[in-house]
């Protein structure tokens, strides 16, 4: 199942990081270890935030998906349930429509 990953790192702990140096590799570890479909950087309610699109195969994936955001920028993880184009045209809304209306 396709999931949005939404990772918003706090200030301190990432300040720390970047003023070490190491903010940048630590980020490409998970990222070279999640293997993310897409990965988008950006601000989010005033925090340093990446968006990733990511496979859940199984429910008991999301510690692995999650815990290295946790651990290593003391970030706060969502994920939301989402579909491409294809997806949603697969998805029979206009039969699902009809039951309702």
């Amino acid at each position: 199942m396709r999931m949005l990953m939404n990772v918003r790192m706090p200030h301190a702990p990432f300040n720390a990081l970047v003023r070490e140096g190491t903010a940048g590799q630590k980020i490409m570890r998970i990222l070279d270890t999640l293997k993310p479909e897409a990965a988008y950087f950006t601000e989010h309610e005033g925090e340093r935030t990446a968006m990733l699109i990511v496979d859940l195969a199984d429910p008991s994936k999301i510690p692995s998906l999650a815990e290295p955001w946790y651990l290593t920028f003391q970030a706060d993880v969502d994920f939301r349930v989402v579909m491409t184009l294809e997806d949603l045209k697969r998805s029979g809304l206009d039969e699902i429509a009809k039951n309702w209306t």
